[in-house]
This record gives structure tokens, C-alpha cells and sequence, in this order.
């Protein structure tokens, strides 16, 4: 499997997206007792091990697949945390 390819599945998985919008509720809802940063980097590691390590991607070394979702997990994490934040501005 070639390394566009990989994204793309990465990007698209519905797991990792509900994993990752989960991530980003529950750091919110948190953010008073355990910070915004730490929990937030911990969970975007954490979908990005722990996806490969159960559903290997086949053609696919593990170790890219984890740097590749580290990434992706980055990226999407990021529009996520912007949507919430855009939706709770809306709402005040």
C-alpha cells in the first residue's frame, strides 16, 4: 500500500473520526480538572497506536501506519477542536 493511499484510508475511517470527536467532547468536558493539552496529546497518540495495533493495515509496515495516523489524528483533531469551539461561540 502506497503512502497516499494509506491517508486516504486514514482520513476516511469512521472509527478513528467517532474515536477522535469523542476525544475532543471529553477533553472539553474535562478541561477544568485535567487541562486542555496533555489529555488532548495523550488521545491523539493513543487512536494513532492503537488502531494498527488491532486492524493492521495490509501492505503496510506497522510503524508507518502509526506515524501516518499520528498525523491524520493531528489534522482531524485539529478541525474538530475549531468546529466545537465555532459551535460553542455560536451558541453564547
Amino acid at each position: 500500500m502506497n503512502l497516499s493511499a494509506l491517508l486516504i484510508q486514514q482520513f476516511t475511517d469512521v472509527f478513528r473520526l467517532g474515536l477522535l470527536a469523542a476525544l475532543i467532547y471529553t477533553t472539553w468536558r474535562t478541561r477544568p480538572q485535567t487541562g486542555v493539552l496533555l489529555p488532548l496529546l495523550a488521545g491523539i497518540v493513543f487512536v494513532a497506536v492503537i488502531i494498527p495495533t488491532t486492524m493492521p493495515v495490509p501492505g503496510a509496515p506497522q510503524w508507518l501506519a502509526i506515524a501516518t495516523g499520528l498525523a491524520v489524528n493531528t489534522v482531524i483533531a485539529g478541525v474538530f477542536w475549531l468546529a466545537w469551539q465555532a459551535i460553542i461561540k455560536a451558541k453564547s
